[in-house]
C-alpha cells in the first residue's frame, strides 16, 4: 500500500509557493527599511535582513510541504498523504464521495494549476490535492466522479 506509485503535485506548484513566501517578505523588508531608515540605518538594516531571512525560512518550509503531498488511485479508494511534522494519510473510498471540486486561485490559474477537493459525508473530510496541472485535475475529477457513481450504484 505505502510502496505504491505515488503521484505528486506539478513542479509549477513550487513556483507558486516561492511567490507566496518571497513576495510578502520582500515587500515587508522594503517597507521596514524605508520606515526605519528615518530613525536608524542599523535598525533598518537589521529589520530588512530579519524579514528576508524569515521569508527564506518560510519558503523552505513551503517547498518541503509541497514535496510531502502525494496521491494514489487504487481499485476501491484514493490515498492522499501530506504533512511534515504530523504526517497524514487519508483513505477516501470512491463510493463515499459526494462531489468533487476543481478550484484555482489567481496564482494557480496563471501557472496552469488547480486543486482537486473531495467532499464526503464525513464532517471532518478535508481531502484535497493541490497543484495539479489543470488538465490532470480535470481528468482526475472525471475519473473520481465516474468511479464514485459506479461504487455508489452498488450500495
Amino acid at each position: 500500500m505505502l510502496n505504491a506509485d505515488w503521484k505528486h503535485p506539478s513542479p509549477r506548484l513550487r513556483k507558486a509557493r516561492h511567490l507566496q513566501a518571497l513576495v510578502p517578505a520582500v515587500l515587508l523588508a522594503t517597507g521596514l527599511g524605508v520606515v526605519l531608515a528615518f530613525s536608524s540605518f542599523t535598525a533598518a538594516a537589521i529589520a530588512v535582513v530579519a524579514a528576508l531571512l524569515a521569508g527564506a525560512a518560510l519558503d523552505v518550509l513551503m517547498q518541503r510541504r509541497v514535496g510531502a503531498w502525494g496521491y494514489v488511485e487504487r481499485e476501491d479508494d484514493l490515498l492522499i498523504r501530506r504533512g511534515l511534522l504530523v504526517r497524514r494519510l487519508s483513505v477516501v473510498p470512491y463510493g463515499r464521495m459526494q462531489f468533487i471540486d476543481v478550484i484555482a486561485g489567481p496564482v494557480e490559474r496563471s501557472l496552469g494549476l488547480a486543486t482537486v477537493r473531495l467532499h464526503t459525508a464525513a464532517a471532518a473530510s478535508d481531502a484535497r490535492i493541490p497543484g495539479l496541472a489543470a488538465d490532470e485535475a480535470a481528468r482526475l475529477r472525471d475519473r473520481l466522479a465516474e468511479l464514485g457513481e459506479a461504487d455508489a450504484a452498488g450500495l
